[in-house]
């Protein structure tokens, strides 16, 4: 499966209408991007049912403003609109893999439920 390109215009539309997606926060010019966009690829042609998406971070500085992305590669994964993972730096194949298959055992009204708590206790 190919990956979706996310803009300002399109990212929210994307995140809304989708139960899962992944996001890498890349650069044309950065080494490690290009060097994990093929372990990328890989794993979007195992998970279908995963939404791959990538934010151009020269092209769309707004979105990495948005997510406070300071280092790339940066991996953001939402499910459901919610930020389940953001870590900054590549994954090699396995715990790309082992992060989807986690995120896909949430019980997420467990989560929402959690983060409701959280927001009353704050």
């Amino acid at each position: 499966m190919s990956t979706v390109d996310l803009t300002q215009e399109n990212f929210q539309d994307v995140i809304q209408k989708n139960a899962m997606v992944l996001v890498d926060f890349w650069a044309p010019w950065c080494g490690p991007c290009r060097a994990f966009a093929p372990v990328y690829e890989a794993a979007s042609a195992e998970h279908a049912d995963v939404v791959f998406a990538k934010v151009n971070t020269e092209d769309q500085p707004g979105l990495g403003a948005t997510f406070q992305v300071r280092s790339i590669p940066t991996l953001m994964l939402f499910r459901e609109q919610i930020i389940l993972f953001s870590q900054p730096g590549s994954l090699p194949g396995p715990a790309l893999n082992e992060i989807l298959a986690k995120a896909k055992a949430l019980d997420m009204d467990l989560v929402r439920k959690e983060i409701a708590e959280q927001e009353t206790s704050a």
